[in-house]
């Protein structure tokens, strides 16, 4: 016969009993010290009434642009590990969501992710690294939900113009096709579609985009939008009503924990869908914190979605370790699992979507917030949270001035809740490293037999300080228990008892990128289509095989873009992939490197750049340029406004050529094919940066024999 809930409560409760009879007495002191000092405030949890709305789920982004790039790359089984924290259930931050970037082509914050379709009649759904990932998310949790949403577009979508909604049935035929790869390719079920990350939506696109999912079979895949603010989609709902019936979930970013009467207004599904890009700090696990509860309490947003989910990606790039955990150096194995993830298991790893808000939520007397989930079969879970307003400011929106203090809040079960036995505790303090605590279990809150004092029973957790107690009160009331609650702290308290802090062995120790590396391209079947380390920043760089030639290049690494695509920020007007040690100083830098376009065609190696993501087009360094049309120059910017020195060289397109770029202290010098081209140019500016290549314009070129030597500022 089959064990019920309170039944396994009664055996737990029996192991503990004596310990909990030694400690009795000594916890109903401090309880009633305690409540003499600081009056407890009353909060009561009851699903009499009814119960709120729907929860869907905590998730994060991969993509927006190129944030996991760097994973891909760590060797086993630190890679392995690294997906057990984001997605294993009951491990760590056991996401329920995943939302991915449907790559564009385009730069998208911190790079460019390659489009399933460059050109119009191309079409590759292996490209890229979001398939790999969604799988690995759905091999450690089969519920995972996933979403995907483009940034940016291939440029023939727009037909010269940089605008997807040219040919609406076009446009919406790409995406389609995604979702139909997406499947067809990697058993992969899409649930969600947006429609432009953070840009304009057209009506007319989402109603088509509705219809075409529709006639391929995908009724069951679901609209978000438009991924920007409450409005005007809210208020173009409610004017028009096809548009209404088409979205199922408004979708907003950076709400800071509040929507619009309109949204409200519309009934439908409310969603932060995309929120946090904040410093993985203890401060980014405190805006974190704050807005999981907050979301909810303020704007009724039955989901929130980090941007983003791993910090894989050079550092110095634009919101450097803004990921729920960092990853951002396979060549060393070394990672680091932040506070937000174990943040992020207070919710997730004790509730799942379908699971019901309380209509019993709210902000707490003296600072912080709570809420109360149910599956509506008697589980519970509580979530308290007191975030100062120091130690949880988000990096967007501006966060208005708020105090939380030290306080007691009392809890009374009511309704289907009375009768919970027990409630498990978990315990998070973010604070100075000798108080910092993150997801600790504390010992359970038991309703015990009357042969105690009182006719209840209190249970003292030891290693909180003295009045953080925990009292479950027998009466007609139903379960009564207290918190000591001080700043910055986060509690649990939940009937599931398969929370868990999982672990693995402590990573490899922290690297710096190889001072020498070396990569010739040569891979036959590459299992990704970009080589390691490289991050395109604009462009696409993929393997590459010369089936005209056999010889030493016939695998090589090329730029496929031959339109600029439809950009979602400032793109550069030239391709460009970077590599390495941003502290890079003194390096040498060698490239065998093809031109495919004549007379109009260039390439570069560069040395020192300075800037990349959404920055990349103001990136500074020593760029070393040939032309198919016989010349060369070396600039000090990728644009090329500054010029250090320019000449006439015998290059011409379809032709092999090494170049050498060689910077030493203020001095650099340049080679091709080992002969002098140029020599001890100064360089002041900068003093270090990146490694890098890529083309004059978005044409094609290939590059090969790739080695750099350095040394680090």
């Amino acid at each position: 016969m089959a064990e019920t809930p309170h039944q396994a409560s009664r055996q737990r409760q029996a192991k503990v009993m004596t310990a909990a009879a030694g400690s009795a007495g000594r916890a109903v002191v401090p309880l009633l010290l305690c409540a003499l000092l600081a009056p407890c405030a009353a909060y009561v949890l009851d699903d009499s009434a009814g119960l709120g709305r729907e929860f869907d789920g905590i998730g994060a982004v991969s993509g927006g642009g190129a944030t996991s790039r760097l994973l891909i790359n760590y060797s086993e089984p630190y890679r392995s590990e690294i997906l057990d924290y984001l997605f294993k259930p009951n491990f760590g931050a056991s996401l329920h969501i995943l939302k991915v970037e449907i790559g564009g082509d385009g730069q998208t914050t911190d790079g460019t992710e390659p489009s399933h379709m460059h050109y119009t009649l191309d079409e590759n759904y292996f490209r890229g690294y979001e398939w790999w990932l969604m799988k690995e998310a759905k091999k450690r949790n089969p519920d995972i939900t996933l979403i995907g949403l483009p940034w940016s577009f291939p440029g023939w979508l727009g037909k010269g113009f940089n605008w997807p909604y040219v040919n609406l049935e076009l446009t919406a035929y790409y995406i389609v096709s995604w979702i139909l790869g997406a499947k067809r390719y990697h058993d992969l079920d899409i649930d969600y579609i947006g429609i432009w990350n953070e840009r304009s939506f057209d009506s007319n696109y989402i109603k088509v985009l509705r219809r075409m999912l529709n006639t391929q079979g995908l009724q069951k895949v679901k609209i978000i939008a438009s991924d920007n603010l409450w409005e005007p989609i809210s208020t173009s709902m409610l004017l028009d009503s096809a548009l209404w019936k088409v979205i199922d979930v408004i979708g907003a970013h950076y709400p800071g924990t509040h929507t619009v009467r309109n949204a409200q207004l519309t009934q439908k599904k409310l969603w932060s869908s995309e929120d946090f890009s904040t410093l993985n700090s203890d401060v980014g696990a405190g805006c974190w914190g704050r807005i999981l509860n907050q979301n909810y309490i303020n704007g009724y947003m039955t989901s929130t979605i980090a941007w983003n989910l791993v910090a894989s990606y050079y550092e110095q790039l634009p919101y450097g370790r803004c990921g729920l955990m960092t990853a951002q150096e396979p060549w060393s194995g070394h990672y680091v699992v932040e506070s937000p993830i174990w943040v992020t298991a207070h919710t997730t790893q004790f509730t799942q979507p379908g699971w019901y808000y309380l209509k019993t939520v709210g902000h707490l007397e003296k600072g912080g917030s709570y809420v109360a989930l149910t599956d509506g079969l008697g589980n519970l879970t509580i979530i308290v949270e007191t975030m100062s307003h120091k130690h949880s400011t988000c990096i967007r929106p501006f966060l208005p001035y708020y105090n939380v203090s030290h306080q007691l809040a009392t809890f009374t079960l009511k309704g289907s809740f009375s009768d919970i036995p027990e409630l498990q505790v978990w315990y998070t303090k973010l604070a100075k490293p000798l108080e910092r605590t993150l997801f600790k279990q504390l010992d359970s809150l038991w309703k015990l037999p009357p042969v105690f004092p009182s006719s209840s029973m209190t249970l003292t957790s030891h290693h909180l300080r003295p009045c953080a107690v925990f009292a479950v009160q027998l009466d007609d009331s139903g379960g009564r228990f207290t918190l000591d609650l001080q700043e910055d702290e986060l509690f649990t308290l939940t009937t599931l008892t398969t929370g868990r802090k999982g672990s693995h062995p402590l990573p490899p120790k922290s690297q710096s990128f190889p001072l020498s590396y070396k990569d010739d391209f040569n891979v036959d079947y590459p299992f990704f289509s970009e080589p390691p380390n490289f991050a395109d920043q604009t462009g696409v760089f993929e393997y590459y095989t010369n089936i005209e030639d056999k010889g030493e290049h016939h695998y090589t690494l090329r730029q496929v873009l031959n339109q600029r695509p439809i950009t979602w920020t400032a793109d550069a007007a030239n391709t460009i992939s970077i590599i390495g040690d941003y502290h890079w100083s003194d390096l040498t830098i060698q490239c065998d490197v093809y031109i495919e376009t004549l007379n109009r065609g260039g390439v570069f190696i560069a040395g020192r750049v300075n800037k990349g993501g959404i920055l990349i087009r103001s990136a500074r360094g020593v760029f070393f340029w040939i032309f198919s049309n016989g010349s060369f120059r070396v600039t000090g910017d990728l644009a090329g406004w500054i010029t250090y020195t320019a000449g006439s060289v015998e290059v011409t397109a379809k032709v092999w050529y090494t170049l050498t770029l060689i910077i030493k202290g203020s001095l650099s010098s340049g080679m091709l094919n080992g002969k002098p081209l140029w020599t001890n140019i100064h360089v002041n500016y900068p003093k270090n940066g990146w490694a890098a290549i890529g083309t004059h314009s978005f044409e094609f070129a290939q590059f090969d024999n790739f080695h750099v030597e350095a040394t680090r500022s």
